[in-house]
């Protein structure tokens, strides 16, 4: 029971996240009046909100775990969301990105912590990452279609308004869930903050960011497709997601976590090769089947990685992972603005490709040097016995 209530809050956060953010850019752009510039800017403050909110909880979380923390800002977003279609102002829209709907960041990282918090340390605790981020992929396959529905039938507002009821319906799944119990943290986990690591997860969500911000305008702008194409590529990488993610809840504890994480940043470098050289749906749909591959890695066994690594400090190694993600939206959305404004599509998105391919190296040196510090440790250990 205490896994179905969250599969299900992980799903309908998802639902309501993909209804909005596989169109906010179009949002931006056509409705808010953005240029590509104020819509990079516009993403990072949602990114700084999103950081300085999930961190606190984070820690807030390790001391004292509590189910209220997921509940509160996803109301908080779903309240910003039914405002948003109002608001034409872009300092509101700066205001509210870094309060409310920054806020709504930190809510997924909070579900993770609360399930192996509620799930325990045993298999079903281990399992949990993989699962639940199934349940976000498949949100992705299903709601920017969703999404599409609704804005064909009543525009943006009520596609803000729509998303809002979904999350409030998120919110209400969370209080299904039991009440963790109390869990002993130490100050400072094993090793101190994985730098390398998160830097290289960070370049990869930065990757991620940059490429959501430019595929729509290249798929709409150079390519002349539908917008509704957008949300067709989105749901055919969701639905691949769903597939993959589901494969690493089975992968036998014997194989690399971290040779699986760096197949993933090999997929990204793939997906966005084959992007740049696109001309039509099918290449592109195609280079969607390898992001998909590429994110349901990275993201379910990178959690799972950090929150190893980290253990027991739960609510800090799954706030770093969502962190290291939201500093990468942080970083790509100025940056990414820019690039389209003033490179264009295909470059922004070969830029995005070396990135990928950057934070594949970081993550290389970063998971050796934690390697070569166990195997010392251990040495360490035999040595003192």
């Amino acid at each position: 029971m205490p896994f179905l209530a969250l599969f299900a809050a992980v799903l309908l956060l998802g639902i309501a996240d993909s209804m909005v953010n596989s169109y906010i850019v179009l949002f931006g752009a056509d409705a808010a009046g953005l240029t590509p510039l104020q819509i990079g800017v516009w993403g990072s403050v949602f990114a700084i909100g999103g950081i300085a909110i999930g961190w606190w909880l984070g820690r807030l979380f390790d001391r004292r775990p509590a189910r209220t923390y997921a509940i509160v800002v996803i109301l908080l977003g779903s309240a910003g969301y039914v405002l948003l279609p109002r608001v034409s102002s872009f300092l509101v829209l700066l205001l509210m990105a870094a309060t409310v709907l920054g806020a709504m960041g930190a809510a997924f990282p909070q579900l993770f912590a609360l399930a192996r918090s509620v799930l325990g340390e045993g298999a079903a605790g281990q399992r949990s990452a993989p699962l639940l981020r199934s349940a976000w992929s498949l949100a992705w396959a299903v709601g920017p279609l969703l999404g599409a529905l609704v804005l064909s039938r009543g525009g943006y507002s009520w596609l803000m308004w729509t998303a809002a009821w979904v999350f409030l319906a998120a919110a209400l799944a969370v209080f299904v869930v039991p009440r963790p119990g109390s869990v002993a943290v130490a100050n400072s986990s094993p090793g101190g903050t994985p730098v390398l690591l998160t830097v290289g997860v960070t370049l990869f969500f930065t990757a991620m960011f940059a490429g959501g911000l430019a595929l729509p305008l290249f798929v709409t702008r150079a390519l002349h497709q539908q917008p509704a194409a957008v949300g067709v590529l989105f749901s055919v990488c969701a639905a691949v997601e769903v597939v993959a993610t589901l494969g690493l809840a089975v992968v036998p504890a014997r194989v690399s976590q971290r040779a699986l994480i760096l197949g993933g940043f090999g997929s990204f470098v793939c997906y966005y090769a084959l992007t740049v050289v696109s001309s039509g749906m099918l290449m592109l749909v195609i280079g969607q089947v390898f992001r998909g591959v590429a994110i349901a890695i990275v993201g379910a066994a990178g959690i799972r990685y950090f929150q190893d690594l980290l253990a027991p400090a739960t609510g800090r190694a799954t706030t770093l992972f969502a962190n290291a993600s939201t500093a990468g939206l942080l970083v790509s959305g100025i940056l990414s603005g820019a690039a389209v404004e003033h490179l264009g599509y295909p470059t922004t998105l070969l830029l995005c490709g070396v990135t990928a391919a950057l934070g594949g190296i970081a993550f290389t040196l970063g998971s050796r040097r934690q390697a070569d510090s166990r195997h010392t440790e251990k040495e360490e250990v035999h040595s003192s016995v």
